[in-house]
């Protein structure tokens, strides 16, 4: 029997944000609010009304790739251009620049893997007022409106989205510098703080509106400390797209931190949709609601009274510099919308499996002895790990690429004490190198003239962590290409190939810098800082993988963690979600953090288990490890003043709890590591919101304390402290949910209250579903690679149930450049199992993994004889075990080879 309970979300959101205030906060001082942004101060002074825009009909050109079409500003007799392309996969770019720019205006590169291939456009009808263009499928519609300029992409009769609808378009051209020109307006020069923003080309901001009728609820555009489902910004600032390094940041507001992602979703019952704004530059993001504004009894009486008021939502977006080039995804579905993003901007990188396992971190360990001590820690107390991480404190004197030669005087000898156990090591490298003429990596990127250069043209410095430095200038391919040759085993001494890499800072961070980054002045070839800001990181990350890779001839796969990213980074590695702290907010944000990550592309994502700042409480830490065990990127690390905090150090109560969950991560890798491969091959997030896989039940638009791991497991942490139950929602009527520790099943679309102790994580599979584990776990996941698999069937009510097995060798490229891989589909139907090709491949010496056992969860009818045919027909009785009072049977050893076709029969 079971208790039910609604949620009450909001309130305790409520008392979050009370409790959260007086205990951790950010200097806000350092960082800008809209208001002391120039750009982001003057276009927000407009408001919506009649724009100055209008369309010239009479410049429109139509090739079978797209449309062109001359805007003229009224007002300042400026003219755009507008670019209109239909593009494959149900989507339409808009892209609108000046005409005759005095100089050119930047545009992103290196962001999009290829030019997005076009369809062809057809003009429906064509008057004075406009021109309507046929998007092709679905009687899909783009209406371009002349007076005043206006683009609305309509199905049927439906309006679906529209571009200017409320005249926000501004685009500020450039210009020369007149002695007329008001500087208070901060049009030519600007001042924060101690810093002064020369400003050479004057003002270049761009904005533009979108409204999107039916909708209520959007998410994305990270990263930011706040819930899933975006809020509205009126009367407050808009969220921030700038990668900055936030010093103890806040939770439930729109401040910049680490990564900027500028893409937003759009989702209700009818469709799900995208906008990629493809911008480096410094950008806000404003929100408004026409039903934002309601009371909860307002909203009450609309639903009684049924009101014919249809919600909508109006986001604009402003951005410092560049041009306006927007990507609007269509979907109809979740699904199509992440596959568009994905043919876009790439998939997330196929990650080695040992990255899925368990990562022991801090700043720093001391020594060799240190990491050796702790290696063996983990040993003794049966606890499985595969990576261990150094921090800054590894280096010699902070220079990059070498080792402290008291500290860490024989780093291969270290290396090979951890691959001897089959375990990994990261060490730490960042992008400010340190102004040192005794130091090599300085001394070659100054002969080869590849830092970052001040406005001035001279070599860029500033202060982090090694005292004075400078910054290569990674928006350069050769410096890229000679970064990533610094990876070689020959010129990173001392590395070995179970060493890997931690890209922090790429902000990048400068402490003495405007905002604690680098100043937008700054130079990278023709263009200033401010053009190319939000993407440095991303190419920080993408040096480092492709070094990882080559060092290997091309043969095996990089493992990098960054901490400032863009729209790509998930081609490059791992992300987390930087300096958090030991409090259960923290805790409970790294939720929503990574779902908004996931719903942009980046699946590889985690934060700090434990929290970075501060001491988490034994019971904060348990909770903690329960939680990231069930995230992708699982880490624990901490800061230097921090005590100490390895998973022994709490007791063996605390121990065993640690140890069982960490136990639970390494048995789910094999289904782990075929959602990073589905990731990688389709774009769909690992870690998901719940409306991704129902998206016609609104109960699940705004949950954000509970999770889908691909669409077959769910999870609601525990993240109050003193919990003593949850209520979680599970999803789907008509369907069914185990309990995987009791195998106890829940009827979907309710509010299941599950009473909980320290011991408890609550997780449930799907009904229909098959999930691979590996129930033999070992000190790494490299021992386990020849154990057995276990089959969790766990039956729908109409006795099915479908899965995958994904196999390959966990490290290398062969999966993809010589297709040596198993990957399998698993279907029970009419009471027997059965193992069918999903791909066709190599399968190589990946044959020699076995099924050994099947696990399966329902309300069974149990058969006297269990029998298993392989495809040659040949025919075996299996052991079994029925377990009549939870209705589970459990089949042993019944020696199925994992590659091979094979049906097991009930009967």
């Amino acid at each position: 029997s079971c208790t039910f309970f609604f949620r009450m979300g909001l309130l305790s959101v409520v008392c979050v944000s009370l409790f959260f205030s007086s205990t951790f906060a950010v200097d806000r001082g350092n960082f800008k609010t809209c208001d002391q942004s120039a750009f982001c101060k003057r276009q927000r002074a407009l408001k919506p009304g009649q724009s100055p825009y209008r369309a010239l009909l009479e410049t429109l050109e139509l090739s079978d790739s797209r449309l062109t079409l001359q805007l003229i500003n009224d007002n300042n007799k400026v003219h755009l251009l507008l670019e209109l392309y239909r593009l494959q996969g149900n989507m339409t770019r808009v892209k609108i620049n000046e005409l005759k720019p005095l100089r050119p205006r930047f545009e992103v590169p290196d962001v999009l893997i290829a030019e997005p291939p076009t369809e062809p456009l057809s003009v429906l009808s064509k008057d004075d007022n406009g021109v309507v263009l046929s998007l092709g499928a679905k009687n899909q519609r783009l209406i371009v409106s002349a007076r005043p300029f206006r683009l609305d992409i309509m199905q049927g009769p439906e309006v679906l989205l529209s571009l200017n609808s409320r005249g926000l378009l501004a685009f500020e051209h450039l210009r020369l510098h007149k002695d007329t020109d008001k500087e208070e307006d901060g049009l030519w020069e600007e001042t924060f703080k101690s810093h002064t923003d020369t400003k050479p080309n004057g003002p270049t901001s761009i904005s533009l509106d979108f409204s999107l009728p039916g909708v209520e609820h959007v998410y994305g555009i990270p990263e930011h400390a706040d819930d899933l489902k975006l809020k509205t910004t009126d009367g407050g600032d808009p969220y921030r797209l700038y990668n900055l390094d936030v010093f103890q940041y806040e939770l439930y507001n729109p401040m910049a931190l680490y990564g900027s992602i500028p893409v937003m979703l759009a989702h209700n019952t009818q469709r799900t949709m995208g906008i990629f704004w493809l911008n480096a530059a410094e950008t806000w993001v404003d929100i408004s609601s026409n039903t934002a504004g309601k009371t909860v009894f307002g909203k009450m009486l609309d639903f009684v009274q049924g009101s014919s008021e249809k919600p909508q939502t109006d986001v604009r977006w402003i951005s410092e510099s560049g041009i306006i080039d927007v990507f609007i995804m269509l979907g109809p579905k979740p699904s199509d919308v992440f596959s568009q993003y994905a043919s876009l901007t790439g998939t997330q990188s196929f990650p080695p499996l040992a990255s899925l396992g368990y990562h022991q971190c801090r700043w720093n360990y001391n020594d060799q002895e240190d990491v050796k001590s702790v290696d063996q820690g983990f040993d003794q107390h049966d606890i499985p790990y595969d990576f261990i991480w150094l921090d800054i404190e590894h280096a010699d004197g902070k220079r990059y690429f070498t080792w402290d030669p008291h500290k860490f005087p024989q780093p291969k000898e270290m290396l090979q004490g951890l691959m001897d156990k089959r375990r990994k090591m990261v060490a730490i490298v960042d992008p400010h190198i340190r102004v040192d003429s005794g130091y090599k990596i300085h001394n070659e990127i100054t002969s080869k003239d590849f830092y970052v250069k001040n406005k001035d043209g001279r070599n860029y410095e500033g202060w982090c962590w090694p005292g004075n430095s400078g910054y290569p200038d990674f928006t350069k391919p050769e410096m890229r290409a000679w970064w990533s040759s610094m990876f070689a085993y020959d010129q990173y001494e001392g590395s070995m190939e179970n060493l890997f890499t931690w890209n922090d800072m790429n902000e990048p961070s400068v402490f003495n810098g405007p905002e604690v980054t680098m100043h937008k002045d700054a130079l990278h070839g023709k263009w200033e800082h401010r053009d190319i800001h939000n993407i440095y990181g991303l190419y920080v990350q993408m040096a480092t993988a492709e070094g990882q890779t080559q060092r290997s001839g091309g043969v095996e796969r990089p493992f990098v963690l960054t901490r400032a990213f863009f729209a790509g980074s998930q081609r490059y590695g791992a992300v987390w979600t930087g300096d958090n702290a030991a409090e259960w907010d923290h805790l409970k944000i790294s939720i929503p953090m990574c779902l908004s990550l996931g719903l942009v592309g980046v699946s590889f994502c985690g934060a700090d288990v434990g929290g970075f700042f501060k001491n988490p409480s034994t019971e904060l830490l348990v909770r903690w490890y329960q939680t990231g065990a069930y995230q992708p990127f699982f880490r624990a690390h901490a800061h230097l003043d921090t005590t100490r905090r390895e998973p022994w150090l709490f007791g063996p109560e605390n121990t065993a709890l640690i140890r069982e969950v960490i136990r639970q991560r390494y048995a789910l890798l094999p289904y782990w590591y075929q959602l990073l491969y589905q990731a990688h091959k389709t774009g769909m997030p690992v870690m998901r919101p719940l409306w991704v896989d129902y998206p016609k039940d609104t109960a699940t638009f705004t949950i954000d304390d509970e999770f889908l791991i691909g669409s077959d497991l769910l999870v609601h942490p525990v993240t109050e402290e003193g919990s003593r139950g949850v209520t979680a929602y599970l999803p789907g009527a008509g369907e069914v949910w185990y309990d995987v520790h009791t195998f106890q099943k829940h009827n979907g679309a309710q509010n299941l209250y599950i009473p909980v102790t320290l011991s408890s994580i609550p997780v449930f599979q799907r009904g229909g579903s098959i999930i691979p584990r590996k129930d033999r776990v070992r000190r790494s996941s490299a021992c386990m690679e020849n154990d057995p698999y276990t089959l969790y069937v766990a039956l729908s009510p109409k006795k099915f149930a479908e899965g995958e097995l994904y196999i390959d060798d966990g490290h290398s490229l062969n999966y993809d450049t010589k297709k040596e891989f198993i990957h399998r589909s698993l279907t029970f139907a009419n009471n027997a199992l059965t193992s069918s090709p999903v791909e066709y491949c190599n399968i190589g010496k990946i044959m020699s993994c076995i099924t050994a056992e099947m696990t399966s969860m329902s309300q069974f009818v149990w058969h006297a004889n269990l029998l298993m045919f392989s495809r040659t027909g040949k025919e075996t009785p299996v052991d079994f075990e029925f377990d009549t009072s939870m209705s589970v049977l459990t089949l042993r050893k019944p020696g199925m080879n994992a590659g091979a076709d094979w049906t097991l029969l009930l009967q």
